[in-house]
């Protein structure tokens, strides 16, 4: 088996059982759009001195949300599910490479982050007629989607180490998630109404940058000034992104197991 067939095998597999999980693909979609609904509606005005709504400032930073909760989650709970009821064990002693395992799950998440995305910018246009971006916006959204992706994942895989019981996984990833939210500028903008030691805190992990980042795509260029430097800061969104990119691959090298015996 090589590696890439053995990564589209898997992936298949992995969106199979996603799509039986009905509980877990109503709440892995609807959630991200729900609060997207509540805070658009109840903070719909205009956003400062910006002169752009609301609702389309949390239609951007949202996106970094649902990636997040998609990517980190449904990666770390589903890599604890594995090795807890044998699955990674079984799998170690067919011919499918680790590399084709977690490629067919980065699959999956990848799959599962665009359609969320999709999601969130359909009731973004729909509900609050945010319009889309020109084409470069558009590059530049990619680059920052699969660095995020990637970002996210390789630390769902390597918190997954830490998942004692795969029952609690979902509990227990769900804690930096949100916390990461309300620190980042997602739930609360503009960030300066942080103490700025949270501020100096969000801005070492990749959510606040990934926020800012697609705020960039989706906003005119006067949000800008409603940033904590005054602009966009895409050359250090790319480097915070990046780097995280690398420590989370060194940490799942360094923590992937594949089962609790090998603690």
């Amino acid at each position: 088996m090589t590696t890439l067939s053995g990564s589209l095998s898997r992936s298949h597999v992995e969106l199979l059982q996603f799509f039986r999980d009905k509980t877990a693909l109503v709440f892995t979609f609807a959630f991200p759009a729900m609060l997207l609904l509540l805070f658009g509606t109840i903070f719909g005005d205009e956003y400062n001195d910006a002169g752009v709504s609301a609702s389309r400032v949390f239609t951007a930073s949202m996106i970094a949300y649902g990636i997040l909760n998609t990517a980190f989650v449904t990666m770390g709970s589903g890599l604890a599910m594995d090795r807890e009821d044998g699955t990674l064990k079984r799998l170690r002693g067919t011919p499918m490479p680790v590399t084709a395992y977690l490629v067919g799950k980065a699959l999956l998440v990848l799959a599962l982050s665009l359609a969320e995305t999709a999601l969130l910018l359909l009731v973004g246009v729909l509900v609050f007629d945010m319009p889309l971006p020109d084409a470069s916006h558009w590059l530049t959204f990619t680059w920052i989607f699969l660095l995020s992706v990637i970002a996210c994942s390789l630390l769902g895989v390597a918190v997954s180490a830490l998942v004692r019981n795969a029952r609690n996984a979902g509990a227990i990833l769900n804690v930096p998630v949100v916390a990461l939210q309300f620190i980042s500028g997602v739930f609360i903008q503009p960030m300066s109404q942080l103490p700025d030691w949270l501020v100096n805190v969000a801005s070492i992990f990749p959510v606040r940058w990934m926020a800012q980042g697609f705020r960039y795509v989706f906003l005119p260029e006067s949000a800008s000034s409603q940033e904590l430097a005054g602009s966009w800061e895409l050359g250090k969104v790319a480097l915070v992104l990046g780097a995280w990119c690398v420590v989370g691959l060194v940490l799942c090298l360094m923590t992937f197991r594949w089962s609790d015996s090998d603690r």
